[in-house]
């Protein structure tokens, strides 16, 4: 897209008070991207031609229009922020991660992998447990398959809440989400967990509770990015398993958060 390299920003003492410097050694020790997908081959296959598809179903099955600042968390190699980057609305992206080195080796590779508007895009350490951003700043915050690793998943949420400008959107997608299949893909994640971190796997209640407990009302979207009958039943056994359902959070106006809900609406959120 353009010949402009990508910003890497250097940063010291960014971890909170939930991480830790062995958490960091872990990630930079595990953290290779190849690891969840069983091979180098396997990894750059899934991003010339599985995890490019998430973009299009988000924008044509969840409504999402990406656009202006976005913050990816937990970003790794940034497979995300390269193509969000891609996307003539997004005017930057901010790629952050336990692991310097994931961002600044990997990502290089990714992004020269998949053509990203590197322009666009900035590198710089982070702890998702405390983001170190204005309030209101972005108007999306985005993961992949990040949630799971964190010490506590409501301060990550709220964090991202912070940040997030009113109306701005949290969407994470290539959760886990209990109960796993036993394919050997899952079997893998289980015992190592992808990008080197101690893994939480948490059923789909528990998600919905966080995002409430954060005070971001959760849309969940369950993900298909099939082409075919054949070709969703394969993706339904491998790892690509762990992206069956998309979360979609919107930040509202403090208006609008405590405005009591009408009766009808009660009830129907009791029937939900």
């Amino acid at each position: 897209m353009t010949n402009a390299e990508s910003k890497y920003v250097e940063k010291k003492g960014f971890l909170s008070r939930y991480a830790h410097e062995g958490m960091v050694a872990r990630r930079e020790a595990c953290g290779d991207p190849s690891l969840e997908f069983g091979s180098q081959e396997a990894w750059v296959r899934a991003l010339k031609e599985d995890l490019p598809r998430f973009i299009p179903f988000l924008k044509k099955k969840c409504g999402i229009d990406f656009h202006g600042r976005v913050l990816e968390i937990g970003a790794g190699g940034a497979w995300l922020s390269a193509e969000l980057s891609k996307l003539p609305k997004v005017v930057e992206v901010i790629s952050t991660d336990f692991s310097p080195k994931l961002l600044k080796e990997e990502a290089p590779r990714v992004f020269k992998l998949l053509k990203a508007n590197t322009a666009k895009i900035t590198r710089i350490p982070g702890d998702f447990h405390n983001l170190d951003f204005p309030a209101s700043h972005f108007d999306f915050v985005v993961s992949s398959g990040v949630l799971h690793h964190a010490v506590n998943l409501v301060q990550v949420l709220r964090e991202a809440k912070r940040v997030l400008k009113t109306g701005g959107r949290f969407v994470g997608i290539r959760e886990p989400v209990l109960p796993l299949m036993k394919s050997k893909a899952a079997s893998r994640i289980e015992k190592t967990g992808p990008g080197g971190l101690a893994p939480n796997y948490y059923s789909l209640a528990h998600y919905r509770e966080s995002f409430k407990q954060a005070g971001l009302p959760l849309r969940v979207k369950r993900v298909n990015l099939a082409t075919g009958f054949r070709y969703y039943v394969h993706k339904m056994v491998n790892v690509l398993t762990d992206a069956r359902v998309a979360f979609i959070a919107t930040k509202r106006s403090a208006l609008t958060a405590s405005k009591p809900k009408s009766g009808r609406g009660l009830a129907r959120s009791a029937r939900s």
